[in-house]
């Protein structure tokens, strides 16, 4: 049986090479060979944890923003066959939940994930081969349509915000996600004001088209503050996002919000955080507070019409390119702060 190299994660910072089989797909499923696979933020968190409660645990494999070529589609695989070059994003919902019926597809009571982009293949289910797998444009290049899947993530927190017309929105964090916020909000016609500690990484919002930055410092007793004082009239903005998934920042963004503004909560905390809220700041200020979480199927085709209409620079993202066999040392570049995404080839 043909083999095939596949990363794996073993525990905290504990990854392994391994040669695995190539399987068959069964009916429903497909084989399919990954092209490029991009790191992210998620990965950073599941490498230096050794798992995540939600989409997998060690040992496994990991990665999850990838796109490939079908290699072989199995039995009753209807519309792709060998030779199509897709995405395949890293959940399926079931379509029949409550959830589902009303379109939250990405609250499905029976979502399923999937993992393994760091390999040389992955085999996709039935299941995300009928409701997660997309063809993509043929000049659509495959470390650019690997961002499909974090982009569609901010296009449905970007929904989230309700914005029916140009609004201005603070950002705080300019890593990966961040940028592809900035992206997408710019090119909608929204002032982008974009708040982060590294210099660079705010030189990279303003190329993605931030209307201001801000860099913060770690000794700043008031960033609140220091934040609405770049607002309309310095009473704070329409819309406060975070992308870091810091307990800390979450509460920087909520009194960064004007009277009658929304906050978004975007950046996954670690489980057990507790943030403090001003309540009376909440109550008089009828500030609207939402959670955002993950994406559905109707923000990752919108994500793929964006990444092939190249309505931003979504190469900015990419700043390196390693070997399969070089994950560690793209995921430390990442902690380092000297990459924002690396493109993983085998």
């Amino acid at each position: 049986m043909a083999t095939q190299k596949v990363m794996y994660l073993l525990g905290p910072e504990r990854v392994e090479l391994r040669d695995d089989p190539v399987q068959r797909p069964g009916p429903g499923e497909m084989l399919v060979r990954i092209d490029a696979a991009t790191t992210c933020g998620t990965d950073v968190k599941v490498y230096r944890r050794g798992g995540h409660p939600r989409m997998l645990r060690a040992p496994t494999p990991f990665g999850h923003e990838l796109a490939g070529t079908v290699v072989e589609a199995g039995a009753e695989v209807e519309g792709f066959r060998g030779g199509d070059r897709v995405v395949v994003v890293n959940s399926a919902a079931c379509g029949a939940c409550g959830p589902c019926l009303a379109g939250r597809e990405n609250l499905c009571e029976d979502l399923q994930y999937l993992n393994g982009a760091f390999a040389e293949h992955i085999l996709v289910p039935r299941r995300f081969v009928e409701r997660s797998t997309y063809r993509l444009p043929d000049d659509l290049p495959s470390e650019i349509a690997a961002l499909t899947e974090p982009l569609a993530c901010v296009i449905h927190g970007i929904e989230a915000c309700g914005l029916s017309a140009p609004a201005d929105v603070v950002l705080y964090g300019a890593g990966p996600i961040g940028l592809l916020f900035t992206g997408a909000l710019a090119a909608e016609g929204h002032e982008v004001t974009v708040c982060d500690l590294a210099a660079s990484r705010l030189d990279a919002a303003a190329r993605m088209g931030a209307s201001r930055t801000l860099r913060l410092e770690p000794e700043m007793k008031d960033v609140a503050g220091a934040v609405r004082a770049l607002s309309p009239g310095e009473r704070g903005f329409s819309v406060a996002i975070d992308a870091t998934g810091v307990g800390s920042v979450w509460s920087e963004a909520i009194g960064s919000a004007r009277p009658g503004g929304l906050v978004n909560l975007f950046g996954g905390c670690a489980p057990g955080t507790v943030v403090p809220l001003d309540a009376h700041l909440l109550h008089y200020g009828e500030l609207t507070i939402r959670g955002v979480y993950h994406h559905r199927p109707a923000t990752v085709r919108r994500s793929l019409d964006l990444l092939a209409a190249r309505v931003f620079p979504a190469d900015i993202l990419l700043s390196a390119e390693r070997r399969l066999e070089d994950l560690a040392e793209a995921l430390q570049m990442m902690i380092r702060k000297e990459a924002l995404k690396v493109v993983i080839r085998s």
